[in-house]
């Protein structure tokens, strides 16, 4: 088969992209044809035959003037939806992947990929692995500017985006997210799309509640290989890894003041947690230096205040032996088993984190936790493959 693989971001930038660089290589590697389609960027790392992509939209940079320009290119974009069609006229995929896809995309590919398989292939498939809250809210996430969770767009009012200043506490994006919303929700763009893959049950759970999409709707966990874990003693610290951001909950740390927590990672809230008297900064580690950094560790936290999806981070802290303290909320607690591979807390409940970091203090249950965690395993990505291929071959066509 030929798979046309499409996310916003070409190199290394988050989950999304672990996600495409490893499924494209696998389906490489059992025979199928890849190519990708995204935006431009001097890390992207894959490509098309065509070498085309969309300009690099900065969002935080950039001249003021085409700065300016943005907000309608981040609605519908005919620069992108140009491109995609050459491509795909010029690789005559099977399947059309659809990952991140917003602002920098918008859904003119979607158009764009419909339009291709009525002229052309009317046995194109449209799939779309939902990364996060897109198609339900307008900042993807169901999280306000006042840092809680928020689901009053998931039926479709998108008005609350622009009423809360919900995007970056910013009006003006905040107009621009609900317009999007809104537009698209009445030309009823994603009933094109033939199956949404949800990396959780829980996120299916809220797609569901859209009747547009309860019936494209397919729960698949990401996927992990299995991982090398480094010979090493555990110590007594507590991690934290990944991004710095309110969302995921890392003002938690800087409340429980008591604490010493190691942390690896960057973050819009880098300055605050570097300046903590409780927290020792590493800064951002990867590879075998994260590895060694993981499986050293008592137990990793996970302290997110936002639904999380399937985050791979608690996916390798589990997989390298080390029990993962996790906010009860979102996919989390599908992933970590309460007792068993680690301990499960009330989102932003500081005192309950408290609590679960003193369990973990006792050696004899931080150790048969240890030894759990080491036994566990998640979908692997031949698994994985073996559901994804399914749904490539075998669903109906949405007309």
């Amino acid at each position: 088969m030929k798979i046309l693989i499409v996310n916003k971001f070409l190199y290394p930038n988050g989950g999304s992209e672990t996600y495409i660089f490893r499924l494209g290589e696998y389906l490489k590697s059992v025979g199928h044809e890849v190519q990708y389609f995204g935006m431009e960027h001097e890390g992207r790392c894959v490509s098309n035959n065509l070498e085309l992509y969309t300009g690099n939209m900065d969002f935080h940079g950039g001249s003021k003037l085409k700065q300016l320009t943005y907000p309608l290119k981040t609605i519908y974009s005919k620069e992108a939806k140009k491109k995609i069609s050459a491509v795909l006229r010029d690789f005559q995929p099977d399947v059309v992947h659809i990952n991140n896809f917003n602002y920098q995309l918008t859904p003119s590919i979607i158009y764009a990929a419909n339009d291709y398989r009525k002229k052309f292939n009317p046995n194109l498939k449209i799939i779309y692995t939902a990364h996060d809250y897109q198609l339900l809210c307008p900042n993807h996430m169901f999280f306000d500017m006042n840092g809680e969770i928020c689901e009053k767009c998931i039926n479709g009012d998108f008005k609350n985006c622009t009423k809360n200043n919900c995007i970056h506490s910013s009006k003006a994006k905040s107009i621009i997210g609900t317009t999007e919303a809104t537009l698209y929700k009445r030309l009823k763009t994603y009933k094109y799309i033939d199956k949404i893959i949800c990396p959780s049950n829980f996120m299916k759970e809220k797609m569901d509640a859209n009747p547009l999409f309860r019936d494209k709707t397919v729960a698949i966990h990401n996927f992990i290989d299995e991982l090398d874990v480094p010979k090493c003693e555990k110590q007594d610290y507590v991690l934290y890894f990944g991004r710095f951001s309110k969302e995921k909950g890392v003002n938690l740390l800087l409340e429980a003041k008591d604490i010493n927590f190691i942390c690896a990672g960057k973050g819009d809230l880098e300055k605050e947690l570097s300046n903590a008297p409780n927290i020792t900064n590493l800064g951002f580690k990867s590879g075998y230096e994260l590895r060694e950094l993981i499986a050293k560790a008592k137990c990793s936290v996970y302290p997110s205040i936002w639904y999380e999806n399937c985050p791979y981070s608690v996916m390798e802290s589990i997989m390298l032996g080390t029990p993962v303290i996790g906010a009860n909320l979102g996919g989390l607690p599908e992933l970590i088993e309460d007792g068993k591979t680690g301990l499960l807390f009330e989102s932003g409940n500081v005192d309950e984190l408290r609590k679960a970091i003193e369990k973990m203090q006792d050696d004899s249950f931080a150790d048969r936790l240890h030894r759990n965690c080491l036994k566990k395993s998640f979908i692997s990505i031949e698994q994985y493959y073996e559901e994804l291929i399914k749904i490539y071959t075998q669903q109906e066509v949405i007309k």
